[in-house]
């Protein structure tokens, strides 16, 4: 069997780029609560070890630690998570004044334009959803706060892609394996990265049934003081319903301002750039 250090061992260019104060027990203990989801809302021992690639033991270690710290429970012999955890998640909220900064400028574009509008970071080679608002009731993808999808195959991952310093998107190209979400879904790494620089031109991102069939999106860049992209808002639709182009007529002039709106906010409070804004 493998010792904990070999079973979780990480890639050398991720060791190399951890600073020396880095607490590898605490990255497996959030390795471990982010490792539950929809299709694994309770796992066995040896479930979640697999899931997070630790030995039993460090898992087991782990999960004792969460358990005696209420975030995660156990079942028989499946643990599941806690209440608790939905803590975590509000002090981000709470914290980035989501309700005060992001939700108003949402509910605008919602009673304005009706169905949905987002507002999203990237985090790894994902984006993830900080501020959803939605009138929409229809099956489909669920957009909630926390959701995270790929970022090749949305408008808000399209433009957060085309914000990344040149370096930045090359390794990006090189690390992710693109997953056909739908049979429309770019997953060329020549095409995608073609599409992306159009984003970089147009200043904003268009994608239909990319992401789910019926999915229509415009998104543009929310940039902070110095320039810099630290997430993006969108409006989506229904394929059928509105078309790409639609969206761009129609609502473009104001989604680009209720991006400007949030920018400016941000920028009266500093710290909330660096909270909300993609590392």
């Amino acid at each position: 069997m493998l010792n904990d250090k070999q079973e979780g061992e990480a890639r050398p260019a991720e060791e190399e780029s951890r600073p020396a104060e880095f607490v590898e027990a605490l990255a497996k203990g959030l390795s471990i609560l982010e490792s539950f989801d929809s299709e694994h809302p309770e796992m066995t021992l040896s479930d979640v070890a697999r899931r997070v690639g630790l030995s039993p033991a460090a898992a087991r270690r782990s999960l004792i630690t969460l358990q005696t710290l209420g975030y995660v429970g156990q079942t028989n012999k499946r643990f599941h998570l806690r209440p608790k955890v939905m803590s975590l998640g509000s002090a981000f909220y709470f914290s980035a004044r989501v309700d005060e900064v992001l939700q108003p400028e949402l509910r605008r574009l919602v009673g304005t334009f009706g169905d949905a509008s987002s507002v999203g970071t990237l985090e790894g080679h994902d984006v993830l959803y900080i501020a959803h608002y939605s009138e929409q009731r229809a099956r489909r993808p669920t957009a909630v706060v926390g959701a995270r999808y790929p970022a090749h195959a949305t408008s808000l991952g399209r433009v957060l892609l085309a914000g990344l310093p040149d370096a930045d998107f090359d390794r990006y190209l090189r690390e992710v394996e693109p997953v056909p979400l739908t049979n429309k879904t770019v997953v060329d790494k020549a095409a995608l990265k073609k599409v992306v620089e159009e984003v970089r031109e147009k200043n904003f991102a268009t994608t239909v049934d990319q992401l789910d069939y019926g999915i229509t999106a415009l998104a543009v860049p929310i940039r902070g003081a110095s320039g810099r992209t630290i997430a993006a808002l969108n409006s989506s639709g229904y394929s059928g319903l509105v078309t790409a182009e639609d969206l761009v007529e129609n609502r473009l002039r104001e989604l680009r301002v209720s991006a400007g709106r949030i920018a400016q906010t941000l920028s009266r409070y500093p710290v909330l750039e660096s909270i909300i804004g993609t590392r």
